[in-house]
Order: C-alpha cells, then structure tokens, then sequence
C-alpha cells in the first residue's frame, strides 16, 4: 500500500527546469532512497513534498489525500516530517531540551519557563535512550559530534509521532561506526511502522537498506524497483552510477 504517491511534478525556476513530471510512489512501511546525480531534482522534491515549495504542476498525495502546496506546518501536522542534509539543532540548549521543542505548547506556564508536560517529557528521555544519547542528555547540544547532532535532529523529528520521514542525507559526513548505528536505527523504526524517504549519495547504505529505489534524471524518475534490479539498469548505469 502507498503512503505517499507523487503524481506528475514540475517544478521551475526561471528557465531552469529542476522537476520535470515526476511521478512515484513511497510503501507504507519500508524504506525507499531517491538517488540520482547532483542537479537531478531530489531537494527540490523533498521541498515540493512539505511544503516548502509550491509545484507548478502535479500532486502530492498522503494516504490518497492531496496535501499538493499545502505550508510545511500544515505537512508537518498531516504527519510528515524531515531532516536537513546539515542537522539543524538548537546548539545552546541540551539535548533533552532540543527534543521538547518541537512539542513545546503556548501558553502561560509555557512563557513563565513551567512547560513540563510529563507524557512529552516521558517520550523525549525514551527517544534519548533510543538515539543512545541519554547519557547526554543535560550537557549542551553543541558539544555534540556531528554524527551525534544527526541523530539528536532526527529524534526531535520523531517526537511528533511521524508516519512518514523524509532523511536528506543521513550518512553525509559520519563516521563509519555512526553510520551503522544510523542504519540500525531506520530499520528499528521501520520495525514500529514508520516510513522512509531517503535521499543519499553513499550507495553502500543506499543498497544495503532501502527496500526500494527510485532514480532520478534531470528532474525525471527514470528508474524505479528493487535495488539488485535498478544496480543493473543501463538507464541508471549510464546517468549515476557509472559502468
């Protein structure tokens, strides 16, 4: 079944074409990469899917509901979420602290700093300790590698309880050992039932996690299918990967 289905996309800027009628979809409950040369129109793809951008053409559609230009709040509160290639944290709080963010609620004991709803609470150290960074947990969130700060983005990402997960580069610029711990950690949470969209140019762990693979061309998908089949693909051969 389809958790999310992109349906004729076209996106321009100027007079640059950076999403051509693209179209694929997202299986509920595994994990699918969108691969591709630079330019080839990812990016622009996870921005058209949360709302970041506006298409000039086509759908997005979750569980069969248009979500097409809908503002990424709104994306957000559907139950999509997203990483960045360069995690995006709050350096000067703590750890714990960059995962109540997202849930922090308005209010007059918010304001007053006596925000401290115990069931949010309660998922943010559960989140720690799935991340392995609970022991973390009050230092400063800058202090933390970079590898360490991927992970810290991606749990305040799942505290709003996501179905789907849109991952811009994961295993960019981490250690081996942390991109191991990355990989186990996407098929834990695959496990529970959410879903992936990954984007990433280590073909290595592209292959070695994604269920499926969908290729992308100068803003066209030219290849989708299981990774054994698309490796061997002379589409993909001749415009990614290399013979």
């Amino acid at each position: 079944m389809s958790l999310l289905e992109v349906a004729g996309l076209s996106r321009r800027f100027g007079g640059l074409v950076a999403v051509d009628g693209c179209s694929f979809t997202v299986a509920e409950g595994g994990v699918t990469g969108l691969i591709g040369p630079n330019g080839s129109g990812k990016t622009t793809i996870f921005n058209l899917v949360t709302g970041f951008l506006r298409p000039d053409a086509g759908q997005v559609l979750l569980r069969s509901r248009p979500i097409t230009g809908l503002a990424p709040d709104r994306v957000h509160r559907r139950g999509v979420g997203r990483t960045f290639q360069l995690a995006r944290i709050f350096p000067r709080l703590s750890v714990l602290e960059n995962l109540l963010v997202p849930v922090r609620r308005a209010g007059p004991l918010a304001l007053l700093g006596g925000w401290r709803p115990a069931a949010e609470m309660r998922r943010a150290r559960e989140r720690l300790e799935l991340l392995g960074l609970d022991r973390l947990a009050a230092e400063p969130a800058g202090q933390l590698s970079y590898g360490q700060r991927k992970l810290l983005e991606l749990g305040a990402v799942l505290m709003s309880e996501p179905s789907l997960v849109l991952l811009d580069e994961p295993a960019s610029g981490v250690s081996p050992a942390m991109l191991d711990t990355i990989a186990s950690l996407i098929r834990a949470l695959c496990d529970q039932g959410v879903t992936f969209l990954v984007v990433e140019h280590n073909m290595g762990f592209v292959m070695a996690l994604c269920h499926t693979l969908v290729v992308m061309d100068r803003g066209r998908t030219i290849a989708t299918g299981r990774p054994a089949d698309v490796r061997a693909d002379p589409a993909v051969l001749d415009a990614y990967l290399g013979a």
